[in-house]
This record gives C-alpha cells, sequence and structure tokens, in this order.
C-alpha cells in the first residue's frame, strides 16, 4: 500500500470518527426525547413507540413560544448588523492599503483573541448605568460588538482574494461611486462569505448562555437557553423535557446550516486560495 492510500485511509478514519463523536449526542437526544418519563431504559436503545408528549408538554410549560421569539429577534437583528456594517468596515481596509488600515486590521485581528468574559465585569456596569438590562437591543449589540472582529477579518479576506478589482475599477471609469461600486458591484459577489458570516454568528448567538443569563434576567426576555436551564432545579431534573426542548431549538440552526452549506463551505475555502 502506497503512503498515498494509507493516508487517505487515515483520514477517511478520521472523518469517521469525528462524525461518531458528534452523532453520537444527537442520537441519545433522539432516544431520550421520545421516551416517555417513566421510561429508564438505556439511552442507547431507540423506543419501540413515538410519544409527543415531552415535546407539548416542554412546550407549554417552559414558555418555548416566548423564548423562540426572543432567540429570533436578538440573532437575526445581530446577524443583520453584522452583515451590513461588518462588511462596508472590510472593504476599505481590503482595498486601501495604508498603515492606518493595517493598523486597524490587526486590531481587530488581536481583539480575536481576548475571550469574551474578560470583559463582563465592566460590559455589565455599563450597561446598569444606562438602563438597558433586559432589552433585546442590549443582547443584539452586545452580540454585534462580539462576532464584528471576526466577521471583518473573513469578509477582508474574501474580498482580496476572490473579487478582482478590475471591476471596482471599470464602475469608478463609468462615473459610479464608493458606496455604489460596493452595493451594486461587491456585495453581490460575497455571497459565500456572508453565508459563512451567517451561519457562524447565528449558531453562537442562538446558543448563548454566558451573556444572556446576566444582561435577560427577566423571564420575558430569556432566550432559549435561559429557558432550557430553567428545567434543572436543585433537587430535580426532567432529562425527556429538556431533550425534546433541546431538539425542538436545535432545529432551526440546523435547516440554516442545510440551506446554506453549500455556500457556507465556499466561502471558507475562497479567502485561503489567492484567484
Amino acid at each position: 500500500m502506497s503512503t498515498k492510500t494509507l493516508n487517505k485511509w487515515l483520514l477517511t478514519i478520521l472523518a469517521l470518527v469525528i462524525s461518531v463523536v458528534h452523532i453520537v449526542p444527537f442520537y441519545i437526544l433522539l432516544t431520550t426525547a421520545f421516551k416517555e418519563t417513566g421510561d429508564f431504559s438505556s439511552k442507547w436503545l431507540f423506543p419501540d413507540y413515538f410519544t409527543l408528549s415531552n415535546f407539548t408538554e416542554a412546550w407549554e410549560r417552559a414558555n418555548l413560544l416566548n423564548a423562540f421569539t426572543n432567540t429570533f429577534i436578538i440573532t437575526v437583528g445581530a446577524a443583520v448588523l453584522l452583515i451590513v456594517f461588518g462588511s462596508m468596515a472590510a472593504y476599505p481596509l481590503a482595498r486601501v492599503k495604508s498603515k492606518l488600515n493595517q493598523f486597524v486590521f490587526y486590531l481587530f485581528v488581536a481583539i480575536m483573541v481576548i475571550p469574551p468574559l474578560a470583559a463582563l465585569v465592566p460590559l455589565y456596569n455599563l450597561v446598569v448605568r444606562m438602563g438597558m438590562i433586559n432589552t433585546h437591543e442590549i443582547a443584539i449589540l452586545n452580540n454585534f460588538a462580539g462576532f464584528l472582529p471576526l466577521t471583518i477579518f473573513l469578509y477582508s479576506g474574501f474580498i482580496r482574494s476572490t473579487i478582482p478589482k478590475e471591476l471596482e475599477e471599470a464602475a469608478r471609469i463609468d462615473g459610479a461611486g464608493v458606496m455604489t461600486i460596493f452595493f451594486r458591484i461587491v456585495f453581490p459577489l460575497l455571497r459565500p462569505v456572508t453565508a459563512t458570516v451567517l451561519i457562524i454568528s447565528s449558531i453562537f448567538i442562538w446558543n448563548d448562555y454566558q451573556f444572556a443569563i446576566f444582561f435577560l434576567q427577566d423571564s420575558s426576555v430569556h432566550t432559549l437557553t435561559v429557558t432550557l436551564s430553567s428545567f434543572f432545579g436543585e433537587n430535580q431534573s426532567n432529562l425527556n423535557l429538556v431533550a425534546a426542548a433541546a431538539l425542538m431549538a436545535s432545529l432551526p440552526m440546523i435547516v440554516l446550516f442545510l440551506l446554506l452549506q453549500k455556500q457556507f463551505i465556499a466561502g471558507l475555502s475562497a479567502g485561503s486560495v489567492k484567484g
């Protein structure tokens, strides 16, 4: 067996192992969600019956409609801001070569290294003084600020390596301004990296718990992650209800990824290849 064939088999085995590691928890989630509360059979065995009682009970007890609405508003609001302002900020950083732009770009890259929780205390004090606790606006702005450096990094790399300058120069000769060139020529070509930004940011914002638990304390603005944690108490827990609620909470992001997976992969790979 040649070295090339051996490496191919090793990579295939590694990919299978990684896939199994990710699939097994989801399988256990399914087996738990469709079992009745009093069913203590092995989580590895799929039930020979199906019950939707866990889903209806979880939906009603946890008021998941309210949690879905709050999470949807926050995720969509932050994602729209990231796509619009992130792409606009990345465009001059990618096209205008200057020491200032280079400094700003590396500053954004450096910010990506800082753990988000490191800014929690001063950020919380600021939010309290501004009177924005328990508002959708603070959650949207917080997630927007947190993912803006990564968004700019992805957009800048994609613009540099994928979009030819000749398109912009031709439009400039025809008398088009900067905003016209960006929104009519550049932005439509950013579809792959936009899908990448949308999926990465949406998944993390949808699943955010560490900031939501501090800034969204009132039950009326609880997100899905905070609501799911309410199923666990000091003296009780119901894994069947949690599994059903978690399965419902994960479906929107699964659908989003399936719809945009081709664009997502193209956006990730395009920035690493010089065109």
